[in-house]
């Protein structure tokens, strides 16, 4: 395996599970975040409380709050940062880095406004001289079992094969393993998508419902995704994937799930802004609801758990009724694409 020197911006649980993955490889491992005392936390004590109580971190990962510092030298970079400032921390990126190093992904979301992906955006913003084709981490993985090095397949995605490949040599050993794809889109839009149904998988639960409502919204929800990405330039048979429905499923089902906890709460009558308040980390499927409906309705393609979901997050909706809506649609085959 070859030893590289990595920078992970972006010290959320996610990116400080990565970072022990690739820690436990054998390379040289920065984390960046631009808070000061969590940056000292992980370099003084190797714990990241704020997301893991009781995990303590190798000694040899270091924690940086200066942009330059981390990215002197490095070999790799990977954005693990919320998608709504990732192209402001791609532009940071551009301004200080002065070599050209391996970009790589793993975040999950739809910039809103523009309604890229995200290697869009960080195309868009570093230059190509400064990079290879941007690589995308993801798949079923929940950074709680992760980051106690609990066996997790996922995809690395890029336009250029040998940059996915750079990607599963760096991550891959006993507990960890990705397989390559050539299909961006479709891994991308994957991840993003999946988070919404999520949000309605877990107010299916808040609300009462069992395992027969979680199996329809997971089902049909992934016909929706589907559609979408496809008409957006995906493959369709990535969806069946480990980024589709593999993480569909481990997001749509477990507390581990923000996006799912979210739902649920939602369910049992909390209010959206308590608990985005309550959760203190990003939940993805909220914002990304915003632009999957948006899309829908310029692409014209019909996604009704989608819709609901939306009209829910930000319309008052009441969720009862948004589902007998669903219920009671026109009867359909399907098949029907």
């Amino acid at each position: 395996m070859i030893q590289q020197t990595i920078a992970v911006l972006g010290p959320g649980s996610w990116g400080t599970a990565l970072s022990q993955v690739l820690n436990d490889n054998g390379h040289t491992v920065r984390i960046w975040g631009n808070n000061e005392q969590q940056m000292q936390e992980i370099n003084a004590t190797h714990t990241n409380q704020r997301y893991f109580k009781d995990v303590v971190l190798d000694e040899k990962i270091t924690a940086y709050s200066d942009l330059s510092q981390a990215l002197d030298g490095v070999d790799a970079i990977l954005f693990v940062v919320p998608t709504k400032v990732t192209r402001m921390v791609a532009k940071q990126v551009a301004q200080v880095l002065d070599h050209n190093v391996h970009v790589l992904h793993a975040s999950k979301g739809l910039e809103q406004g523009t309604h890229e992906r995200i290697s869009t955006v960080l195309s868009e913003e570093i230059p190509e001289e400064l990079r290879g084709e941007i690589v995308v981490v993801s798949g079923p993985s929940h950074a709680e079992e992760t980051i106690v090095r609990d066996i997790t397949l996922i995809s690395a995605a890029s336009n250029d094969v040998k940059e996915a490949k750079y990607a599963q040599e760096v991550f891959s050993n006993d507990y960890f393993r990705l397989y390559t794809n050539t299909d961006v889109i479709g891994v991308e839009t994957a991840g993003a998508l999946k988070n919404i149904i999520a949000v309605g998988a877990g107010a299916l639960h808040g609300l009462g419902f069992g395992d027969n409502a979680k199996a329809a919204i997971i089902t049909r929800g992934l016909t929706e995704i589907t559609r979408l990405g496809v008409a957006m330039g995906a493959k369709p048979l990535t969806y069946i994937g480990l980024s589709g429905v593999g993480d569909l499923i481990v997001t749509g089902t477990s507390i581990h799930s923000r996006n799912w906890r979210a739902g649920d709460a939602l369910g049992r009558g909390e209010k959206l802004a308590d608990i985005e308040k309550n959760m203190g980390m990003v939940i993805e499927g909220v914002s990304t609801a915003k632009v999957a409906y948006e899309l829908s309705q310029q692409l014209n393609i019909d996604m009704p758990i989608t819709e609901i979901i939306y009209r829910v997050l930000y319309e008052g909706l009441d969720a009862r009724e948004g589902i007998l809506e669903i219920m009671r649609r026109e009867t359909r085959a399907e098949n029907e694409f």
